[in-house]
């Protein structure tokens, strides 16, 4: 059975060690998948991840990470091998896809998210909007001043 402490989190079996936060294993899993030369079984994501996790619960998170589309695999021998199907900020900019996609009204939360973003950070967006920004999505130069474009969300404060 899981113990909650204090603040409401799990902080793991009675008696047992803590568990890791939600999502730790899963970035895990695909850190060691993201640095690896090719497909992995879940053997080799175990040894990757120092054989710290039982091979069975490796298979799951590739399981749910396959079922929520973040991998891709084939067979090998009489199991699997997976693939990322994304590098890392590809997967970040599917979830924030898919969480804006949740909302009806997409205006305001895209207000309140632009309204957070730092001064260089909305000078990144400003620069990858306006379209000068190479095919990795790296800003040519993100030092320049806004071009053409004036602020929707007027000062942040």
């Amino acid at each position: 059975m899981a113990v909650v402490d204090g603040s409401g989190h799990f902080g793991g079996r009675a008696g047992g060690d803590a568990r890791r936060p939600a999502g730790e294993l899963e970035a895990g899993v695909l850190a060691a998948l993201w640095a690896a030369e090719g497909p992995l079984t879940p053997g080799e994501v175990q040894g990757a991840l120092g054989g710290s996790l039982a091979r069975t619960t490796v298979t799951t998170i590739l399981t749910r990470l396959y079922e929520k589309g973040a991998v891709t695999r084939g067979r090998s021998g009489r199991g699997f091998a997976y693939t990322p199907t994304e590098d890392s900020p590809g997967l970040t900019a599917r979830r924030m896809h898919t969480e804006l996609a949740k909302e009806e009204d997409r205006s305001t939360v895209l207000a309140r998210f632009v309204s957070q973003l730092s001064d260089e950070d909305e000078r990144l967006l400003r620069t990858l909007l306006d379209g000068e920004a190479g095919v990795s999505g790296e800003a040519i130069s993100d030092d320049r001043a806004p071009s053409g474009r004036e602020s929707a969300g007027g000062d942040r404060g």
